[in-house]
């Protein structure tokens, strides 16, 4: 499969244009993955544009890749969205990581009642660069279209906000229905994921009351890591995306 980069200037590129990439993303073609003349590359811009062309100049600070081919790739509907909970070491951003392989759409910090990590001023806009980086490198590898957005930390007040505007579903072992039956109906679903102290109670009832549906994955407990990325596959299917 060719190797995949993204860059901000394919917005623009079209069939014939010669497109460049510096810095970073020459570095890792270049002195990384060893990308010779004449090699395959696609490139994107993280929001729909798609161009396949090959390398016709490499060097250690600027690769040049001739654009063959310009597609434009629709913006996925209903989309995925994914609420994780901030947790301890680095259990967050595996989920993080593995639901943006998997297809998440956008993801949503949260500051749960038991989260040990604490995203408060600074801290918070450097968790969510953290995020975003992540997120984009993920995407890459994956050799996705369209970039997720990363949003600023939830609350959970602002989570109940958005429970009686869009579908919510929340992650609850003990809840009676399941996921896996769970049918789409059009709105964009917004899966949420406690910590891994689980959701408090006076958390699920405040979500439930502003409209949330509460699931369950099947009969064990999955920890925050592995929850989210399960889940978004389970969705992904039901949504006929895989």
């Amino acid at each position: 499969m060719a190797l995949h980069f993204v860059v901000e200037s394919a917005s623009d590129a079209g069939e014939g244009s010669i497109v460049s990439l510096t810095g970073a993303e020459a570095k890792h073609a270049a002195v990384v993955r060893r990308v010779r003349v004449g090699e395959t590359i696609t490139i994107g811009d993280g929001a729909g544009v798609w161009l396949d062309g090959s390398a016709v100049d490499v060097s250690a600070s600027r690769v040049d890749v001739r654009i063959g081919r310009r597609h434009e790739i629709a913006k996925p509907s209903p989309r995925l969205v994914l609420v994780q909970a901030l947790a301890k070491g680095d259990r967050d951003e595996l989920a993080v990581q593995a639901s943006c392989e998997l297809g998440v759409d956008e993801i949503v910090p949260w500051q749960a009642a038991r989260s040990v990590s604490r995203w408060e001023g600074p801290k918070a806009a450097k968790g969510r660069e953290r995020w975003a980086s992540i997120v984009r490198e993920a995407a890459k590898q994956a050799h996705r279209a369209w970039i997720p957005t990363v949003s600023p930390v939830n609350s959970t007040a602002q989570l109940a906000q958005r429970a009686g505007e869009e579908r919510m579903l929340v992650l609850d072992p003990t809840a009676e229905d399941r996921l896996s039956l769970v049918e789409p109906d059009g709105r964009d679903l917004v899966l949420v994921v406690g910590p891994e102290g689980g959701i408090a109670p006076e958390e699920l009832e405040r979500l439930s009351a502003a409209g949330a549906e509460r699931v369950r994955l099947g009969d064990t407990v999955l920890r925050t890591s592995t929850a989210g990325p399960a889940a978004i596959a389970v969705l992904s299917a039901s949504l006929g995306r895989w």
